[in-house]
């Protein structure tokens, strides 16, 4: 192999342009492809940048066209020559007025034939890419991806250090404690059975860093949550967070927003009008069906109750007289597309997601088909209509329940299954605030109140008497910014009282020894003067797939888990030999399946 010794870089392959027509350039890259015409061969050079050509014709060195004549599809070359006017312009690529006429050329790196093809939008299956995921990199749309990436996280420490905020680094082996996902665990080796977690979020030090009067904080935080893995989650993620002191929730929110429209105008040339639009947590839940809904298009939630309340229809009656609800989706148009064939495959999707079936009117040109229209009068039919808007055309989907939000949590799921299989354009951004959510959440499996955040959110000034006695009235002061139905952000006014603190772990049922033993040391420095402070976490990794458009997260990670949390790069996790475990005072019990 040869050296660069003597070469310097003058310029990026894809930066090349018809104003430095003789200019003496050299390069540095992979060869796309190698085209031997006889007496003139042609090189497309690739580096992060894009194309250039390379030309090597009668006027060259012929040990240098010699060279040229060897490499391959991957090569690594340097290249020293002179920028020319193409004959032949190629109008697809930026550099396509331009070629460089080689004068030396150098073989940095031979390469073998890749197991795919190093192009945009390949084909090959994800895994082998994965495998290959040093290969996959190369690609031109993988390399956009993560260079915005990059840029977005140039604005964000921009826009956060114009306004006041400090970057500290937190730990990332800390103590294990209740914060609602599944830790990651490290073992201590020179303290035998004990063990660190990695941190799901710096929430804790955070908070102590405004006791200790840093006032604003940020950090692109690595977070960890042992969690199923899914096209928006990955078990290690980034996070923008940051904290603030002597606020309450209209000031951390119009950080928040002004960071949305600054990233947005500076990286994508995206206006986003401010102040982004707000709805409550019970709003979006009745209009949406969802905490994170998609505003990008209508078919809200219609609550048929009233108008079916005089219905013999078993499964409506049924859900009514329990205390449930009977609501609906109006389908708009749909009619053509929403056969009887595909309604018959959304019933299948409701009840694989808990529901028990799903209730249509189909009205069609030809006639108003209906799986119930046996138990309901003209009059209780056109009453139906009426309240759901419909129009011929359309499709009323219904779901009854005697849990209201088992009814709400399906429709909001069918109302995206069916944007998605009519074909809804969902285009542009639509970024909005939910707030004001519950501040417990009933677990009916174990008939106890949970926590619906971590347990130093505060809740709401006027909800605080109910704590104890009426949970279900209690609001938070929390608040997600949610962007075309993915939540992108979370975060809360905190708890600095430590007599509600003390009330707050009452009512989730930790004992003081418990309280003392898992959060002693937030709460013991909150005795010496904290001040009122709160924050958020936006997704970083989120943000940005969301800004590109991409449709997984592995697509602006650079080197990504799959679905089992595995990295099939490097095979990893991997079992360790036994002097390591014996090291850590660990041992692995086998367990049959």
């Amino acid at each position: 192999m040869e050296t660069i010794k003597g070469l310097s870089r003058t310029h990026y392959c894809g930066d090349l342009r018809a104003e430095h027509v003789g200019a003496t350039v050299t390069l540095f890259g992979w060869v796309q492809r190698q085209r031997d015409l006889g007496q003139l061969i042609f090189v497309d050079l690739r580096d992060r940048t894009g194309i250039v050509q390379l030309a090597f014709d009668e006027t060259v060195d012929r040990a240098v066209f010699d060279k040229a004549f060897t490499v391959r599809s991957e090569y690594v070359l340097a290249a020293v020559g002179t920028v020319r006017e193409r004959t032949s312009k190629n109008k697809d690529i930026p550099t396509g007025d331009i070629e460089i006429a080689v004068t030396e050329l150098r073989i940095l790196g031979k390469a073998q034939t890749p197991p795919f093809e190093i192009v945009e939008n390949c084909k090959t299956d994800e895994l082998i890419r994965l495998k290959y995921r040093y290969l996959d990199l190369r690609r031109p749309d993988l390399q956009k991806n993560l260079l915005m990436r990059h840029r977005i996280t140039k604005v964000t420490r921009d826009y956060f250090d114009k306004h006041g905020f400090i970057e500290l680094e937190t730990p990332m082996l800390i103590k294990s404690t209740p914060e609602g996902a599944r830790d990651f665990l490290v073992p201590s080796r020179l303290h035998g059975g004990e063990f660190y977690a990695l941190p799901q979020s710096p929430q804790l030090y955070k908070q102590l860093s405004m006791v200790a009067g840093f006032d604003r904080y940020m950090q692109l935080a690595r977070c960890f949550r042992d969690e199923d893995l899914r096209a928006d989650r990955q078990p290690e993620f980034t996070q923008i967070d940051l904290e603030m002191s002597f606020v309450d929730v209209e000031d951390v929110l119009a950080i928040g927003e002004g960071y949305m429209q600054t990233v947005f105008k500076e990286v994508l040339n995206v206006d986003i009008p401010l102040p982004l639009p707000r709805l409550t947590y019970t709003d979006a839940m009745e209009r949406y069906g969802s905490d994170k809904p998609d505003v990008r298009f209508g078919m809200e939630l219609i609550d048929l109750s009233e108008a079916v309340a005089d219905t013999e229809f078993v499964v409506f009656k049924s859900a009514l007289e329990n205390g449930g609800t009977v609501r609906c989706i109006n389908a708009k148009g749909a009619a053509d597309k929403l056969t009887r064939k595909e309604i018959d495959k959304l019933t299948e999707f409701v009840r694989g997601i808990g529901a028990k079936g799903l209730a249509y009117v189909r009205w069609t040109a030809d006639n108003r088909a209906c799986s119930f229209a046996k138990f309901m009068t003209d009059e209780q039919m056109e009453r139906l209509l009426s309240v759901a808007g419909a129009e011929q055309g359309d499709v009323v989907l219904i779901v009854a329940d005697p849990i209201k939000k088992h009814v709400l949590t399906t429709l909001g799921a069918l109302r995206l299954e069916v944007a998605e299989r009519i074909g809804i354009e969902r285009n542009g951004y639509a970024p909005l605030w939910i707030t004001e959510f519950p501040f417990f959440e009933y677990n009916e499996e174990t008939a106890q109140w949970d926590a619906m955040h971590h347990p130093f959110t505060s809740p709401l000034d006027e909800c605080i008497p109910y704590l104890e006695s009426d949970p279900d009235k209690v609001f938070a002061k929390a608040y997600d910014l949610v962007l075309n139905g993915i939540e992108l952000a979370s975060g809360s006014i905190r708890i600095t009282d430590p007599a509600l603190q003390a009330t707050m772990f009452k009512a989730l049922g930790l004992s003081d020894e418990e309280a003392e033993e898992k959060f002693g040391f937030l709460t013991g420095a909150f005795c010496y003067g904290a001040p009122p402070h709160g924050g958020m976490g936006i997704g970083l990794d989120r943000l940005v797939m969301q800004m590109l458009g991409a449709p997984t997260l592995r697509d602006v990670i650079a080197f990504p888990k799959v679905q089992n949390m595995t990295e099939p790069m490097t095979d990893c996790p991997s079992a360790v030999d036994d002097v390591q475990l014996a090291e850590l005072s660990l041992s692995i019990v086998k367990t049959e399946d």
